[in-house]
């Protein structure tokens, strides 16, 4: 199966160079195909839904322009206190974020989907990590800001960079902190090639 994985051609439906960086470290044939999809955060809505719906929409959307390969999409929000965290807008937004963090326990939700052609076979899923933040200082948040680190990451931090520095404590999924939860897709995968089999 390992073996079938990466020889196999894969479209990364994301332009997040963290997503990159972990598919090229399991050794995948990909190429990336950025979504047309834009991220908007409904009001009332569940997390869970909220990243499996996007990550859908993904590969979906890059679905049209492909006729062979295995298309992955994915999408992360940070939820504390019930609140959904993005990418920061702005200095301010990325500012009232990490203020939000600091000190407290967050979760990170993850949603991925895998759409397969041309069988057309659609596996989707999401994984949950729960992450303890240090607490920071106004220096610490307005240096780390300055980093540009935060700017790009939902949640206004990396886990996988300096942001490292304020983890105090990890409980599930590491990878998916940093983006793509590298075990589930792993499990929808063979999943799919079951029933891949099984048809033929």
């Amino acid at each position: 199966m390992i073996k079938n994985l990466i020889g196999r051609k894969i479209i990364l439906a994301s332009g997040s160079p963290r997503r990159a960086i972990i598919f090229k470290k399991l050794g995948l044939n990909f190429s990336i195909v950025k979504s047309s999809i834009k991220e908007k955060i409904p009001e009332s809505t569940k997390p869970d839904s909220f990243v499996t719906n996007m990550a859908l929409k993904k590969v979906k959307n890059i679905s049209k322009k492909i006729d062979n390969g295995l298309i992955v999409g994915a999408d992360t929000v940070v939820v504390i206190n019930g609140l959904i965290l993005g990418k920061p807008k702005d200095i301010s937004e990325a500012k009232r974020m990490l203020y939000l963090l600091s000190g407290n326990i967050h979760k990170v939700y993850t949603g991925i989907a895998l759409f397969f052609k041309p069988e057309n076979i659609l596996k989707t899923d999401f994984e949950v990590t729960e992450v303890e933040f240090k607490k920071m200082d106004k220096i610490e948040i307005e240096e780390y800001i300055e980093s540009k680190e935060p700017m790009d990451k939902a949640g206004a931090y990396g886990i996988q960079g300096i942001g490292s520095l304020f983890i105090k404590k990890v409980n599930g999924c590491f990878f998916n902190v940093m983006g793509f939860p590298i075990s589930k897709f792993y499990d929808l995968y063979k999943q799919a090639q079951k029933e891949i089999v099984g048809a033929t």
